[in-house]
This record gives structure tokens, C-alpha cells and sequence, in this order.
């Protein structure tokens, strides 16, 4: 039973996928909740993209780790803040519909 290689298209395509999953869950959802998770999603297919192509490309060095990694932990912020953001909004309004809420318009 051989082992059968994986290829940086392979990688390319499912980091397309996720991509196009999230901008169509940030495009289309109405719960804040269900925006963030869409952008985590976008974030991840980014990080696979960065990942495939060091390893690709450029195995001997750490480039598209890194860089992935400082996106997770870019991730992780925003996702911290805008939580808070959402449970004050929820607060206010008692509710998380993003076409609801407009006080931030002038």
C-alpha cells in the first residue's frame, strides 16, 4: 500500500474553500456571534495558504510558521475584543443582529 503525496494544490484548494465558506458566512449572517466565526474561518484558510506555501516553496525556512503563528495570535485578540464588543452590544440592545444595530452611524 503506497503512501500517497499531498500537493501544495491540494492544500490551495481547501484553503479556497474555507476562504470562500467564511466570506459567505460575514457576507450573509445577521448574529454578530456567527460573523466572528466566519472571519476565524477566513483567518485559518489564510494560515493553511501561509503554511503550504513555506513548506512549498521554502522548506528550510520558518517564514510562513511564523507568520502564521503572529496571525493566530492576532486571531486571538480579536476575537477577545470583539466578544466584549458583542456582550456590551447585547447589553445595550438585548440583541446580537448586526442589521439592528446602526449607533454607530453619524
Amino acid at each position: 500500500m503506497g503512501s500517497a503525496t499531498i500537493g501544495l494544490n491540494h492544500f490551495l484548494v481547501l484553503s479556497g474553500i474555507l476562504f470562500t465558506i467564511g466570506m459567505f458566512g460575514v457576507l450573509t449572517r445577521r448574529n454578530a456571534i456567527a460573523v466572528l466565526m466566519s472571519t476565524e474561518l477566513m483567518f485559518n484558510a489564510v494560515n493553511i495558504t501561509l503554511v503550504a506555501f513555506s513548506r512549498y516553496l521554502a522548506p528550510a525556512a520558518f517564514t510562513g510558521q511564523i507568520v502564521a503563528f503572529f496571525t493566530i495570535i492576532i486571531a486571538a485578540a480579536e476575537a477577545t475584543v470583539a466578544l466584549a464588543i458583542v456582550l456590551l452590544i447585547y447589553r445595550s440592545f438585548q440583541g446580537i443582529n448586526v442589521d439592528r444595530i446602526n449607533f454607530m452611524k453619524w
